[in-house]
């Protein structure tokens, strides 16, 4: 790519005085009409090799990106001449003093599939199954403020303090804290030390950052917004860091500047632990396009990780379109939101057994039966009760379908309503080989990349519980061009399965599709909840309808 030259004003002038200092010349020695028709001759051979110059000039500039040609040629001459200047330097965001480049173009975390084609011989509700959502024109666009431009070029020198975190829980958790580490890296003015995954307690996985994330791309995309680092310098290497665990749920910038600031400052490192979903959602414009530019660009995967999720995500494109579900039917799962499977009572048994010795992982409301939560929507929809609902909406036997999730709590009797209704039924260690999955196979975050990838490409996404995989998906389907996601409807389902007896099946089947025919991944604004997080809404800040939108390489 070519690099950017800023033409100073006095190399300027001299270009534009030279010609008339040699026409005093010629006025002063006119009498000679050979030496003045030479001068002549040099002036234009002078003008035309400047002119060619200035040419070539303005094409390595607006070479950068077509839609910031000027059109106008001779407006063009005038804005190198220093006439225009200002208009140039905001067109391509270009701060000549330094050199900025303008910012860079993004690729995305994960450039997904498209959506198939749809034959035509598919009847009516399948057709209104695989039908993606109205995007409204919605493109990435991660324009920043003057401002904060401006007040990168500092930031991303400095070289005397340093963030620290250490992050916890379940990969999209894990994703979760480390993009909250970059915002609040950015806040404090501090380099961000290459983040700490902490063993995962359930799972047993004790992967580094490396082994799950391309750690040189994550540097390169947010280069210029923080300093990014493996390690901490030696001369900040410290026996006991100040260690802060104690952040509040929905903490402002202001408020992590007045409790950090000054221990950043006096000691040069700050450890930040129990960070999770701490942050608040309400932020300002150019922190929460900060945070799509994390989560869905810089984040990428592992290369391995990464080649492998695309290439089983390919192969179940290729043989047409399939639905992705997220399965919450693992043990923790029953055991944390205080549900219980009903495959058997010996089954149910030993889940209540499992809540008992360990209180501590029941999420919420105590107080509440296991009946009541399921009427109020509080537990995952079962095998049984998510077939149900598919085969309202449009599916059949046809449909292929990819499940994602670990392993199922009660193994392949868990899954056999699921089966029995969607023969074709696939899972990531089901469509790869199994040389492909064993360096992953006792890993849980890395399988949670592969179907996280999978789940991404696929052309309908159901999941059958809230959670972070969930909440990270419709974020992301809708930053990559507003793919069908269809968010059951819980309570409303179980209310209605609970009360189904008297009802006829078509009746059933128009109820489920009148429930989802709103919930199908459409734009939404994140504004109309105060609550919503960027990552899930990323509508309007970090998408937009205007013609801008080249920062996000789609």
């Amino acid at each position: 790519m070519p690099s950017l030259i800023s033409i100073a004003a006095p190399q300027v002038d001299e270009f534009i005085t030279s010609p008339k200092k040699l026409k005093a010349a010629a006025i002063r020695h006119s009498r000679n009409s050979r030496l003045w028709r030479r001068i002549q001759s040099t002036t234009l051979w002078l003008f035309l090799i400047v002119s060619f110059t200035l040419l070539t000039m303005i094409k390595s500039v607006v070479i950068w990106h077509p839609g910031n040609l000027l059109k106008n040629p001779c407006q063009t001459v005038r804005t190198i001449y220093g006439i225009h200047r200002r208009l140039i330097t905001e067109n391509l965001n270009l701060d000549l003093a330094s050199h900025r480049r303008p910012q860079q173009q993004l690729p995305l975390m994960i450039l997904p599939l498209k959506p198939h084609e749809l034959p035509k011989n598919l009847s009516d509700s399948e057709r209104e199954f695989w039908k993606q959502p109205n995007d409204l024109g919605y493109r990435p666009c991660l324009e920043i403020s003057k401002e904060y431009a401006q007040a990168s070029s500092a930031i991303i020198r400095q070289r005397r303090k340093y963030l620290m975190v250490v992050v916890n829980g379940g990969l999209n958790q894990q994703r979760n804290q480390i993009v909250d580490a970059v915002l609040i890296a950015r806040i404090l003015e501090a380099a961000l030390v290459i983040p700490v995954l902490q063993v995962n307690q359930i799972w047993g996985d004790e992967s580094e950052f490396s082994e799950i994330f391309d750690v040189e791309h994550f540097k390169r995309i947010l280069r210029d917004d923080i300093r990014i680092v493996s390690s901490l310098p030696s001369t900040h290497v410290v026996a006991r860091p100040a260690v802060e665990s104690n952040m509040p749920l929905h903490a402002s910038p202001d408020w992590i500047k007045s409790h950090y600031t000054r221990k950043l400052r006096r000691d040069g490192v700050l450890l930040l632990r129990g960070m999770d979903s701490r942050l608040s959602h309400d932020l300002p414009s150019d922190l929460q396009k900060l945070k799509c530019k994390a989560a869905f660009h810089a984040l990428r995967f592992a290369p391995s990780l990464q080649a492998l999720g695309e290439k089983l995500a390919r192969r179940m494109w290729e043989e047409g379109p399939f639905v992705a579900l997220h399965l919450r039917l693992e043990k923790d799962v029953w055991v944390r939101t205080g549900c219980l499977p009903g495959l058997s009572a010996e089954l149910d048994e030993e889940i209540r057994i499992a809540r008992i010795k360990s209180p501590q992982l029941l999420t919420s409301r105590s107080n509440m039966t296991f009946e009541e939560r399921r009427k109020q929507g509080l537990c995952p929809l079962t095998a049984h009760e998510i077939a149900r609902t598919l085969r309202a909406l449009g599916a059949n036997s046809r449909t292929r379908v990819f499940w994602a999730g670990g392993e199922a709590f009660g193994g392949s009797k868990s899954l056999e309503p699921l089966r029995a209704e969607f023969p074709l039924l696939y899972d990531k260690f089901s469509i790869a080989e199994p040389w492909e999955m064993e360096p992953f196979r006792e890993k849980a975050s890395s399988l949670a990349a592969i179907d996280y990838i999978i789940t991404l490409n696929s052309d309908v996404f159901i999941p059958s519980h809230g959670g972070n995989m969930g909440h990270a998906l419709r974020g992301h389907r809708a930053y990559v061009g507003h793919r069908k996601y269809i968010t059951p409807q819980k309570r409303d389902l179980i209310q209605l399965f609970l009360n189904s007896s008297s009802m006829r099946e078509e009746e059933i089947n128009d109820e489920i599709k009148r429930l989802h025919s709103e919930a199908n991944g459409r734009p939404q604004l994140r504004m109309e909840k105060p609550t919503r997080d960027v990552l899930g809404y990323p509508v309007p800040e970090c998408m937009c309808r205007s013609s801008r939108t080249w920062h996000a390489v789609v």
